[in-house]
């Protein structure tokens, strides 16, 4: 596929530097022995579109027979999505899911009313030293869907549209963008890109959402005549044209962003719910442990221990 024509790309300099409304230094967290770093939900930004949590996870090495296990463990009123860089996960959850996810295909599990999921490292991958980089978000979903059935989709790498120019490459994971569309089923505006950068490529975000941001994963940007390294995100005001220069040893990115939701969310634990009642009632469903027959179950084939709650 090649690059829209219609949008081509300005010089980075003509954006003035107010047309960053927030600059987010992600929070390192430590989750047994393993680093994330999480960039939403921070003080001054609960969401980036209807993205409401962002973990960077890794970069990690392990050696053999050593991992991730994120035992199994609940969650209401979002879409978790799993896209990896460098290891794999295994994926097993209450609706009978179980895949393996790799780099560059997309895990999408939309809770709903409540899912459990686990993720672990493969059997496989642990025959050997390991390692594992990705990024993990959850997307609010629209109050007309927090109380749908759960669902799982799985889409390889190939079928992740691939959008080119010269020195960029941009998978559209989810949503819409630059006149394509991701396959995964969605609820609300959304986009969603892995952006490569060759040194000193010029890239500009769509224009055509509402809310737009971007998180540097490797490299550095230039906006505005400001210089990011890795690790920060970007959100950027609403209708400005943005262009983002890549620095001397190129960058890569994800660009996130959609329509802003009817409101504001509740976020407890793995929770999110547009009232408080709905957070209270996971929390005495997932306490009460009746798997199968109330709120949460567990997945099938990883039922010998969970997350309790906090």
């Amino acid at each position: 596929m090649s690059w829209n024509p219609a949008l081509a790309p300005g010089c980075p300099d003509d954006v003035g530097a107010d047309a960053i409304e927030t600059l987010i230094i992600p929070r390192a967290r430590d989750i047994g022995g393993f680093e994330v770093r999480r960039a939403l939900p921070a003080p001054k930004r609960q969401m980036v579109g209807p993205f409401i949590f962002f973990d960077q996870a890794g970069p990690a090495e392990f050696l053999t027979g050593q991992g991730i296990d994120v035992r199994p463990h609940p969650h209401i009123g979002l879409g978790t999505v799993t896209y990896l860089y460098r290891g794999d996960f295994h994926h097993r959850d209450s609706i009978g899911s179980d895949q393996i996810i790799t780099p560059g295909a997309l895990n999408w599990m939309v809770a709903g009313r409540g899912v459990t999921h686990s993720e672990r490292t493969s059997t496989q991958a642990r025959q050997g030293p390991n390692s594992l980089f990705g990024i993990q978000t959850w997307i609010a979903l629209p109050e007309t869907h927090e109380d749908m059935a759960p669902l799982f989709e799985h889409h390889g790498q190939h079928a992740l549209p691939l959008i080119t120019d010269t020195g960029i490459s941009a998978r559209l994971i989810l949503g819409q963008a630059y006149g394509e569309r991701a396959p995964a089923t969605l609820y609300s505006d959304t986009f969603y890109l892995d952006v490569t950068l060759a040194p000193n490529a010029r890239f500009p975000l769509p224009d055509n959402h509402e809310d737009r941001g971007l998180y540097i994963t490797q490299g550095s940007v230039t906006i505005a005549g400001q210089i990011f390294d890795a690790g920060r995100m970007m959100v950027f005001r609403p209708g400005d044209r943005i262009t983002v220069g890549a620095g001397p040893a190129g960058a890569r990115l994800m660009a996130l962003g959609g329509a802003t939701l009817n409101g504001p969310r509740y976020i407890w634990w793995n929770f999110v719910a547009s009232s408080r009642d709905r957070i209270e009632q996971a929390k005495s469903q997932w306490r009460a442990a009746d798997w199968g027959r109330g709120q949460f179950d567990l997945p099938a084939g990883d039922r010998d221990e969970f997350v309790p709650l906090p």
